[in-house]
């Protein structure tokens, strides 16, 4: 008797929906064909255990199993249940006439117990796209699943537990959510009003969030600079849907999200150590998984001790961060997958960590701070548009009991400034923040008076700026005027752009 089960291959951050095929006649060979990898070949020995020990019989007779398209691989244990009913209903031993009204997925273990999978979401919306009625998927994995609308998501424990659905048993009921709004609000642990002075700080990383400008924060050791990045999450805007439902599937395909998680409701913060290679960073393998940038998608990536990563390892970043998407290409797939990040660094100014530094002297040799900051390429600095010099919090504001102002309130105004550039970009649907114009959006929306050219002029003479900081400048004043609710660049917003190209000045480091 031939039946068909349906399941989802996993091709990216996406899924492609997979006919398993069972056959069960005269004979006793075993025969799985379709390019299963080798998770999905030990899958006999595993269902042959789980059937017995719930009962049933695993029939000793020809089974012939066929995964469509054959041209698709198949990867990993989570076949295991759809295979397992496909071959009891071909076998007679239970019936097929609800089997094609779902999707079904789930590892299974030796006493038929259905363990978590990966990239449940992206299944779900696959189901719903198909037209089918409903996704049965392990009881970990339901709720991430349900968020998807107008799908009857069922989560077992147990395969006898699927063998009730199939026969209209209705003990089992489909798995309800709360109904989702168009944003996301989201807790962040981490709160503005922790960090003890450093104001001028907040200030730099508040226009960086408002513009989703990239920002590099340089200072000595101890200064505070990841204490601030860590918070950089809680003055984003909150989620909106659409961002939730990317970020979601990204982490499910891999494998990131918690025992019965629904969606991510926190933005991404994502802090890799320096040590990571290439392939870790923006993704790889010999069947892609997303790396940290995509991982960071919508969120933050904060790359702390900056020219401590290996230099070939930070210039894989930077095309992600122009094109915000990372194109990961092999000899048989070739896979996109979203990079929409903001990148947060901190570094030292030297190898010692005290250049600069209001108290101690730098023990450098001579040219070792240039060098030092030599190991960061001039194209990738180029496209962090706000160096920040951290300096020492002072002992007064370090015993000052008086609480700064929270993240709540910094958040106000980044989102009354977001809203701005959304109504400002509305006819480009990939423009959605000051950092990402392009140079005939520069010219359209940052237009100086003369007052504001001739202090760009003498600012770039007198500071020997380089050419490559001119953009940046206008791209920061433009979100310094949105913060302010200013329609054009004034003088004070042009003044403190300029004030954050620290890197950029000839001086820095001679």
């Amino acid at each position: 008797m031939l039946v068909k089960t349906f399941g989802c291959a996993l091709y990216g951050i996406d899924a492609i929906l997979v006919t398993i095929e069972v056959n069960v006649e005269k004979g006793i060979q075993y025969f799985l064909v379709g390019l299963p990898d080798n998770a999905v070949k030990e899958s006999q020995q595993r269902i042959e255990a789980a059937l017995t020990n719930i009962g049933y019989a695993f029939p000793h007779r020809k089974i012939i199993i066929n995964m469509a398209p054959a041209d698709i691989r198949k990867e990993g244990s989570a076949y295991d249940l759809p295979i397992a009913i496909g071959i009891m209903a071909a076998s007679e031993q239970i019936g097929a006439e609800r089997i094609g009204d779902f999707i079904i997925m789930g590892e299974l273990s030796l006493d038929g117990t259905v363990n978590p999978i990966k990239g449940t979401l992206p299944i779900a919306i696959k189901a719903q796209q198909e037209g089918f009625k409903g996704l049965i998927v392990p009881k970990a994995n339901a709720r991430e699943a349900a968020v998807v609308e107008g799908l009857d998501v069922y989560g077992v424990e147990n395969i006898s537990e699927v063998i009730d659905i199939l026969n209209g048993n209705g003990s089992i009921q489909p798995v309800e959510t709360e109904t989702l709004s168009s944003d996301i609000d989201d807790i962040c642990g981490f709160d503005f009003s922790d960090v003890k002075g450093q104001e001028n700080i907040k200030r730099a990383l508040e226009i960086a969030a408002a513009g989703g400008h990239n920002v590099i924060l340089i200072g000595p050791p101890g200064s505070g600079k990841t204490m601030l990045a860590k918070r950089m999450p809680s003055i984003l805007p909150p989620l909106t849907l659409a961002e939730s439902l990317e970020t979601t599937k990204i982490h499910s395909v891999a494998g990131l999200m918690g025992g019965n998680s629904s969606l991510l409701r926190t933005r991404p913060f994502r802090s890799p150590h320096h040590t990571i290679s290439d392939a870790g960073l923006v993704g790889g393998g010999t069947y892609p998984q997303p790396g940290e940038i995509s991982l960071a998608h919508n969120g933050v990536l904060f790359l702390d001790e900056l020219p401590e990563f290996k230099r070939q390892v930070l210039e894989v970043m930077r095309q992600p961060m122009e094109d915000r998407i990372v194109t990961i290409s092999r000899a048989k797939v070739s896979l996109d997958f979203p990079a929409n990040f903001m990148l947060v660094a901190a570094m030292n100014p030297c190898p010692c960590g005290y250049y600069n530094h209001p108290d101690r002297q730098c023990t450098c040799p001579p040219g070792a701070v240039q060098k030092y900051l030599n190991r960061i390429s001039g194209p990738l600095m180029d496209r962090i548009d706000l160096h920040v010099e951290v300096v020492p919090v002072a002992y007064n504001d370090l015993s000052d009991k008086h609480r700064g102002e929270s993240s709540a309130e910094v958040r106000k105004r980044v989102i009354a400034a977001r809203k701005i550039q959304e109504e400002r970009y509305k006819d480009f649907p990939s423009i959605h923040a000051n950092a990402q114009m392009s140079s005939q959006l520069i010219a359209k929306y940052c237009d100086l008076d003369d007052a504001c050219q001739a202090m760009l002029k003498n600012a770039m003479n007198r500071l020997g700026l380089s050419a490559r900081a001119f953009d940046r400048i206008l791209k920061v004043s433009r979100t310094i005027a949105d913060l302010d609710g200013s329609e054009n660049i004034q003088p004070g917003h042009l003044a403190e752009a300029i004030n954050y190209r620290s890197l950029d000045r000839e001086s820095w480091g001679n």
